[in-house]
């Protein structure tokens, strides 16, 4: 039975597992829904050794990557397969343009950079993300809170994909040439058209255009506003024989609406992507 350790079982992370679970592996975690604590040197160190495939999906702090900082000589040492769950944001603006995985690592936040080059350096599949949705975290849970917001900048695009893509590709590309691998969907575009297909889809009524002030966004909400690109995902389709089960926005609400209930409160918060 294959083994798979995850470092920070949040949302993305546990479609990664219940994917691995499905196909009969062995699967231990860090993290508040995990079975180990990440102090707990003996117990981490040890399942290290002994797994086959450890995947990070703990974000870089301010004075470094958290894992690497405490168990990068372990890291070095394992024979297991390694993979990193990163962010697009290391590309930084493009000015709408299309960016794939040889476009130079400029993004805004300096450790997420940094952290992105060292999962590198070891040899992992590093998965740069976009914005991230699926149950429980997507536009129609914020058009049913109300608080979609409609922004008035016609020029800005986006790029996203769906949490169960993203652990589909995980899983395909374990066999892989180590990397780095943009997992994103088919159709960049603006994040207007996705809350105007989601209210269509609610039957409710579109929120108001507004300015960026007007809306007056989280600071995360606003990092999303700060950039504009494409990301290209020929790479993963390539190399990982993946294709995204929801290669665009309109496959991927039109499902979760089909399979959920967005107007009844989830216990998963909707928010933009944790690593975008």
């Amino acid at each position: 039975m294959p083994s798979l350790l995850i470092f920070g079982l949040g949302y993305t992370a546990q479609a990664v597992a219940a994917l691995a679970r499905a196909k009969g592996w062995e699967v231990n975690a860090t993290g508040s829904a995990g079975n180990v604590a990440f102090d707990d040197r003996g117990a981490v160190r040890l399942g290290i050794a002994q797994a086959d495939y450890v995947l990070s999906s703990i974000p870089p702090m301010a004075d470094g990557d958290p894992l690497l900082v405490t168990y990068g000589a372990d890291l070095r040492q394992t024979s297991a397969k390694l993979a990193y769950l990163s962010s697009t944001g290391v590309y930084g603006d493009a000015d709408g343009a299309w960016v794939d995985e040889s476009a130079p690592i400029k993004g805004r936040r300096a450790n997420r950079n940094e952290a992105d080059r060292e999962w590198l350096k070891l040899g992992a599949r590093v998965y740069r993300l976009p914005g991230i949705y699926g149950p429980g975290r997507s536009a129609l849970d914020r058009v049913a809170e109300g608080k979609a917001h409609l922004i008035d900048l016609p020029d800005q695009i986006f790029s996203r994909v769906h949490v169960e893509d993203i652990a589909a590709a995980v899983m395909a590309g374990w066999d892989a040439p180590a990397g780095a691998y943009n997992i994103a969907d088919d159709l960049p575009c603006s994040q207007n058209r996705v809350i105007e297909l989601a209210c269509d889809l609610m039957g409710l009524p579109q929120p108001p255009l507004q300015t960026l002030e007007e809306a007056k966004l989280s600071p995360m909400a606003l990092a999303f506003y700060a950039e504009n690109r494409r990301v290209a995902n020929g790479k993963a389709k390539r190399l990982l024989g993946w294709q995204p089960q929801f290669p665009t926005y309109v496959e991927g609400l039109r499902a979760l609406k089909a399979t959920t209930n967005p107007a009844s409160a989830s216990a998963q918060p909707a928010m933009p992507s944790p690593v975008q």
